[in-house]
């Protein structure tokens, strides 16, 4: 097996055709090991282009998700080798980010109480977080898929030009917009700024919604991902979770 990718609390090989993800159980619950399993397994059934589960099982003792291995480069690395092309491959992006928001998978945690769990988690003064779950409450009942990850590290592009979506551990039923707001965070977080003002005007002219309804959710995402986050990225996210209190949107 070759080694691909070393992250927190797990190690990516590849072996030949199959991908195996292998889990650190200090790291990782079984029962988180086997819903990121299932959710890429729900996610299958939609019919987008993704990665699909071979194998739940064990390696050396460990927990381990086996996939199709799909060949091919990342967006982010044509986006830094072909700088010309960025806006051309930004369309792209916000394109797949659209087509996953024509799906359903009932079966899914929503988006809602997931954040609510989390924001509840959060470093924050309790006034802050109570302000954040009332926003929270305006999220309605848009139940489409969400990504909840979606960067341009998570798409691969075939030698055809076929486009995969990986990195589906943490999916949920939600509000598009919100899926939005998180990945406008997730290029911030890489220091991309102009990168996320561009994505986010480009989604919004597509989807044909406001500034303010991705705007909004801001803070809620924020907090929700800062409770699994260290070090600066987490200021930086409390930071913006903080915001909700002036935030008259």
């Amino acid at each position: 097996m070759n080694t691909i990718a070393v992250r927190q609390g797990k190690v990516v090989y590849q072996d030949g055709d199959t991908l195996i993800k292998v889990f650190d159980e200090n790291d990782w619950s079984k029962s988180e090991i086997l819903t990121e399993g299932l959710n890429q397994a729900r996610i299958e059934e939609t019919g987008l282009n993704i990665p699909k589960i071979l194998k739940v099982g064990t390696v050396d003792g460990k927990w381990a998700l086996m996939m199709e291995y799909i060949e091919g480069k990342n967006l982010a690395e044509l986006m830094s080798e072909q700088p010309e092309k960025c806006d051309e491959y930004l369309e792209l992006f916000v394109s797949l980010q659209k087509e996953i928001h024509t799906k359903k998978a009932s079966l899914l945690t929503t988006l809602k109480d997931k954040m609510t769990r989390k924001i509840s988690a959060a470093d924050l003064k309790a006034t802050i977080r109570y302000d954040l779950q009332l926003r929270l409450r305006e999220l309605g009942v848009t139940n489409v898929v969400c990504h909840c990850d979606f960067k341009p590290e998570n798409i691969i592009i075939k030698a055809d030009g076929t486009p995969y979506i990986l990195d589906w551990s943490h999916t949920n039923q939600g509000n598009p917009n919100v899926d939005a707001a998180i990945t406008y965070i997730l290029f911030k977080l890489d220091g991309k700024d102009t990168e996320a003002e561009k994505y986010l005007d480009l989604y919004c002219a597509k989807s044909a919604v406001e500034k303010e309804a991705v705007l909004k959710w801001i803070p809620v995402a924020a907090a929700s991902k800062s409770a699994k986050t260290e070090g600066a990225k987490k200021e930086f996210l409390l930071n913006l979770a903080k915001s909700v209190e002036y935030l008259n949107i």
